[in-house]
């Protein structure tokens, strides 16, 4: 195996850069989208709310009826 080349101080400089962007970039983006995603869960549990009490008020009409196929 050959030994490792010296790689250019501007390069090393240049992907220590990139990560450090990248990490910035990371953290904004994050910061940007958690309150919509913290929206979209809010509306998501009043939908599943709303949804469960209708559920439970069509299974009690449901057990409710009086027919003649019981």
């Amino acid at each position: 195996m050959a030994p490792p080349v010296a790689v250019s101080p501007l390069i090393k400089s240049a992907r220590w850069s990139a990560l450090l962007l990248g990490v910035i970039y990371g953290k904004q983006r994050f910061d940007y989208l958690k309150p919509i995603a913290e929206e979209e869960r809010r509306i998501e549990e009043a939908e599943k709310k709303l949804r469960e009490e209708q559920e439970r008020i069509y299974k009690k009409l449901s057990e409710d009826s009086d027919t003649i196929l019981k």
